[in-house]
This record gives structure tokens, sequence and C-alpha cells, in this order.
């Protein structure tokens, strides 16, 4: 189980894994398990470029700028379809997170994160996240590079 990988990877590291009695699997469920802001929940979404595939991590509430995202990728946002996710990511939909990936995955990390000083990713499940700083996402989620991709 993708949870089970997650809690392993972050297994001596002070952080611990947040398992949930109820569904944390989109944006508003989180927000309101977690008792928090829905804008502190740091969404990973699933992208295909050129076959392989990307993780951007995002503020909750952000959405895709097509023309940005474009203009950085230099090709249209194509989504990975819902039933092929975990088999390109690991985790499947409503736990992705950028943490215990399989090898290839590229994470990046949206700018609008960075208005907050905590947020909430997903751990693996569709109840589960985990809670932690900027500096903390940066140092466990092997990001490539914090890019603007977001309206």
């Amino acid at each position: 189980m993708a949870v089970e990988k997650v809690k392993e990877y972050f297994g001596g590291t002070g952080i611990d894994v947040i398992e949930l009695p109820e569904s944390s699997a989109t944006v508003d469920l989180a927000a309101e398990a977690l008792n928090t802001d829905a804008d502190q929940i740091a969404k990973t979404l699933s992208f295909l470029v050129d076959g392989k595939p990307v993780l951007i991590v995002m503020a909750g509430r952000a959405r895709i700028d097509n023309h940005k995202y474009k203009e950085y990728f230099h090709r249209k946002a194509v989504m990975i379809p819902p039933a092929e996710v975990e088999g390109y990511i690991g985790h499947a939909p409503g736990g992705v997170c950028p943490f215990a990936v399989k090898e290839g995955v590229t994470v990046y990390l949206d700018g609008s994160l960075k208005r907050h000083e905590v947020v909430y990713p997903a751990a693996g499940s569709g109840n589960s996240a985990v809670k932690m700083t900027i500096t903390q996402l940066e140092q466990y989620s092997g990001y490539q590079s914090w890019i603007d991709v977001t309206k």
C-alpha cells in the first residue's frame, strides 16, 4: 500500500503521516479533515510530458494556467488518465504526493505554495496527509525546480 511506502520514506525524519478516519482525497475534503484552509492543501497533479510522468505540487486553490504551462514545458498540458496514475506514479488518485514515487517521476513545486509557511500534501492514500513547512517540502519532495504554471 502506498501510504506504507510513504511512512517508510519518512521513517526517522520526525515527519509523521497523519491517517484520517475520513476521506482527504480532494482539496475540500482534506481541508475539512485537517481543519485548515483549503489553499494550504498541497495538491499534486500528474501530467505526461514527452511520455514521461511529471508531478506538479501547488496550493489547493491554484489552477493550471495553460499558457504558462505551455511556455514552460513547450507543449499543451496532458494529465495522466486516472486509471493510469498509479502505474506511472506509484500512488492512486486522491493520494498522489511527491514522496516515495516511482523512479523516473519528475517533481516540480509551483510558486503558489510560497504564500504559506505550512502545507499539507497527501501521503499516498485518500485519507492521509503530512504537515510540513515549505523548506521540508523542498527537502523531501526531490523536486527539480520551482516553477510558475498556475493562475
